[in-house]
């Protein structure tokens, strides 16, 4: 059910210094599919579409773009028309990434570039292989400007804030009935932190926890209940450096003028209900969007 002018948050494209080591993470621990590379680039779905993710070999780890889809060709033009009374660069006039519909490209608050394009919203959950996530679901982002960032993604998108913690400790935004599809978080630096994948059982959250204790490594935080969101959780290090979320079981919110949850920026339990305990460096993780001239 969309509520503005985007429908979904369509994929994530992420430059990598290890593109082999970033494939195999995602087809043999997340469980995604390859459905397009060549020896620079890779794109990697879990539903049958083609692409929820890219990965692009470079000099650093860091993040491309992020792509949102439009809801339809009336909400691109008004998308265009805010990003244009908003002075923001307009990187490309078309889609800088093959495999999306009609659109553009601009770079926004805190140097995050972002893809608008149209596409037909699918919320299927008829995923490529037999484990691993049912679709890409939401990203966070951390930025020092969390005010800016929050507005921005309310003027120009149409997002509507679900949850916000403290003043400005953090917003979680959402675009259709999903909890949130951009989470913003408080930090020194401009960075996204984790991508989010969403599955339907609790089952698919210990046997990522088994594949990665196979291979000799371990989740880095849950599993998790979230207090923002609702949603139960594990998170682990990708090549990258960023971190994927693997979730299930999120809130769905189907008023759209329900009014924001408010949360005390001191009250443990939006992070945790379970214990209100957070790993020491769970947050430390995250890339930086790449820098443009």
């Amino acid at each position: 059910m969309t509520i503005g002018s985007i429908s979904e948050i369509g994929y994530l494209s992420l430059r990598t210094t290890d593109l082999a080591g970033s494939i195999r993470n995602a087809v043999e621990v997340l469980g995604i599919s390859e459905v397009e590379s060549t020896a620079k680039k890779a794109a990697l779905s879990a539903q049958a579409k083609s692409q929820e993710i890219v990965y692009t070999q470079a000099a650093e780890d860091a993040v491309d773009h992020i792509g949102m889809v439009a809801a339809s060709t009336d909400d691109l033009e008004a998308i265009r028309e805010k990003v244009d009374r908003g002075n923001y660069a307009i990187l490309s006039e078309g889609s800088i990434e093959t495999g999306v519909g009609n659109g553009f490209a601009f770079i926004g608050p805190g140097g995050y570039t972002w893809q608008v394009y149209t596409e037909q919203a699918d919320y299927s959950l008829i995923k490529r292989g037999e484990v691993g996530p049912d679709r890409f679901g939401h990203i966070n982002v951390q930025t020092p400007d969390t005010v800016g960032m929050r507005d921005f993604l309310v003027d120009v998108f149409d997002l509507r804030v679900s949850d916000q913690i403290g003043a400005d400790a953090g917003f979680f935004l959402r675009a259709n009935n999903e909890h949130h599809a951009v989470a913003i978080l408080k930090s020194p630096v401009v960075k996204l932190h984790h991508h989010a994948w969403e599955t339907q059982s609790l089952i698919d959250l210990g046997r990522l926890a088994d594949r990665l204790a196979r291979r000799g490594s371990r989740l880095l935080w849950g599993p998790v209940r979230h207090g923002a969101g609702d949603n139960i959780a594990v998170y682990y290090e990708e090549p990258s450096g960023a971190i994927i979320e693997l979730y299930t079981d999120m809130e769905h919110i189907f008023d759209d003028d329900r009014p924001a949850r408010i949360w005390e920026e001191t009250d443990p339990w939006w992070l945790n209900q379970w214990d209100g305990q957070v790993p020491p460096n769970a947050m430390d993780f995250g890339i930086p969007p790449v820098e443009r001239s």
